[in-house]
């Protein structure tokens, strides 16, 4: 999944400026959200119509409609998604050579955005502390993946690079929990792992259907920890979870182990949806948030198989060409999907020495 905005040209005169979406922990929608769906939330409400309205005034590369979709036979329940016009017509990635590469403003950057793709300013509503990231741009992909995708940006001037923050994702967690639909979901994908812009940015979109790493359970690798590892999925990942609506301890867990896998020379996409709890059962979901360390790569994925981003490891393929997406196959999906990822024993191992458990007085133990 690459991240794309034109900046290329002026928006139409007409083009309207975002509007202020100011929101508190009220908002959060925590109970009977369940396939198929609830009726739409504010938030809903606002992003849905607002990127509609730029779909209208042609402010994306090309018009997105009904995209053929097929859940490909198998235990794994894949959903395949056929979108050659994002192929085509979206951006180049950048040219990424390292995981720690500055951000660059030469390149291209979303301070290049159009107006008119900004659709949203979310801001919490003021209450104690101001936190450091106070809110957050969200702008249209100009070449979409599906229906509402969009971006979340912190002010593109602070020329943040492509590392995920506990600050961003907070952000990110809150506006899953904002919508009332459970396909809206919210994703990272690092420099070495398919980013394709080197200017800090989430992923966020709408997909109505459900997917596996939502639904199974997961064993328990460091639960002193809040983490378990979740195995019988496309990509077998970390996996945290957050029953209610404190977010920022879960969002400081995660980046916290994302920045050790990049210390180590690894990249890793992330992935936040509504889910089960770890152990599975019929309780209330919470918040899953799944991460997949990986090797880092830094050259563009060829041939028909599928790109492996956010999207794709936790089930969802968008493919550019009609007869992959007819021919392919659950079994040669799986590979593709797992190739870059790290061994389970050497998952295990990361996974322990980068959260050790805390020492009897809450310290961690020396080293």
């Amino acid at each position: 999944m690459a991240a794309a905005s034109s900046g290329e040209q002026p928006g139409p005169p007409d083009a309207p400026g975002p509007e202020d979406f100011v929101y508190g922990e009220d908002e959060f929608v925590l109970q009977g959200v369940a396939w198929p769906g609830a009726a739409p939330s504010r938030f809903d409400r606002a992003l849905l119509g607002a990127w509609q309205d730029r779909m209208a005034r042609g402010l994306f590369r090309y018009r997105l409609g009904e995209l053929p979709t097929r859940v490909l036979p198998g235990a794994m329940r894949l959903v395949a998604q056929l979108n050659p016009q994002r192929a085509t017509e979206r951006r180049p990635p950048q040219a990424i050579r390292s995981l720690t590469q500055p951000f660059d403003p030469q390149q291209f950057n979303f301070t290049r955005i159009r107006p008119g793709e900004v659709l949203l300013r979310l801001r919490r509503r003021a209450g104690g502390d101001p936190p450091p990231l106070d809110r957050v741009l969200v702008a249209i992909n100009v070449s979409p993946l599906e229906r509402g995708h969009v971006l979340l940006l912190p002010e593109p001037a602070l020329g943040l690079p492509q590392a995920l923050t506990p600050q961003l994702l907070h952000f990110g967690l809150e506006a899953v929990l904002l919508s009332a639909q459970p396909g809206f979901r919210v994703g990272f994908n690092s420099l070495g792992a398919s980013a394709s812009v080197n200017h800090l940015h989430l992923h966020a979109f709408y997909l109505a259907h459900p997917l596996r790493v939502e639904s199974a359970p997961a064993e328990p690798l460091l639960p002193e920890r809040g983490l378990a590892l979740l195995r019988d999925v496309p990509a077998p990942a970390l996996l945290f979870y957050a029953a209610g609506a404190d977010l920022r301890g879960l969002a400081e867990a995660v980046c916290g182990l994302a920045a050790g896998l990049a210390a180590r020379g690894l990249a890793y996409n992330a992935f936040a949806t509504r889910g089960a709890p770890p152990a599975g059962g019929e309780a209330a979901p919470g918040l899953r948030v799944l991460l997949w360390p990986r090797r880092p790569s830094f050259e563009p994925e060829a041939g028909a198989a599928p790109a492996v981003a956010l999207c794709e490891l936790a089930g969802y393929l968008p493919l550019p060409a009609a007869a992959a997406f007819q021919a392919l196959s659950e079994a040669e999906a799986l590979r593709a999907l797992r190739r870059p990822l790290l061994p389970e024993p050497e998952l295990r191992r990361l996974a322990a020495e980068l959260l050790p458990p805390p020492d009897t007085a809450g310290r961690r133990p020396d080293t």
